[in-house]
């Protein structure tokens, strides 16, 4: 089936909404969701108020449809990284832990919001977020659960735990070391902690 192909004003929206998007992630990795208003994320954007209006209700519907997208972007490039089937399931939960470091480390305000500011919004809109984040974070641990699982069943990893507990330990840890990121990127480089989280992680869990 072929993709549709976009007329050259349905470029310029995305193209807009993408600008807007830029601004207000900068903005609420910045000062946070309640300290931004919608004339500051028209202003950083370069557009009129209008125009924020016209592909937003509100700030929290510009909010909602922020973290959405970069939700959506965030699972789809861990999604590619366990669904390569090159190489076995070590090499493909390696390919994981790589690539979730790589995601956020290309938009720091990405992982600024996504730890810190989900936390900090109002019930309202994480009401409106949460229902949707977590089916796609549950879909996401149970794909990755099967890896796991099909490293149990080629007999690499010993059968200690629920392959799901599995894929919920290694996102932990992968998020601890983020955080150590995050706070001294100098001190605690992710890229160059790869292997040290395999080696912990895998230590207890591999068969001889």
């Amino acid at each position: 089936m072929e993709e549709k192909l976009l007329t050259r004003k349905e470029r310029e929206r995305l193209t807009r909404r993408d600008e807007i998007f830029a601004a207000a992630l900068r903005l609420f990795s910045e000062k946070g969701y309640h300290n931004v208003s919608m004339h500051e994320i028209a202003e950083k954007a370069e557009f009129a108020i209008g125009t924020l209006y016209k592909f937003f209700e509100n700030k929290e519907a510009l909010y909602k449809a922020l973290v959405m997208d970069q939700a959506s972007k965030f699972h789809d490039a861990l999604n590619s990284a366990i669904e390569d089937i090159c190489g076995d399931e070590v090499q493909r939960i390696r390919k994981y832990v790589k690539a979730k470091g790589e995601v956020f480390m290309e938009n720091t305000a990405m992982i600024r919001l996504y730890f810190a500011e989900t936390r900090g919004a109002s019930f309202n809109i994480k009401a409106g977020l949460d229902t949707e984040i977590r089916q796609m974070y549950e879909e996401f641990l149970h794909k990755l659960a099967s890896v796991f699982e099909s490293g149990i069943k080629k007999r690499l990893f010993k059968k200690i735990l629920n392959p799901y507990y599995l894929a919920v330990a290694i996102d932990s840890l992968t998020n601890a070391f983020l955080l150590l990121w995050l706070d001294n990127p100098e001190k605690h480089p992710y890229s160059e902690n790869v292997d040290t989280m395999m080696k912990i992680f895998f230590e207890n869990i591999m068969l001889a």
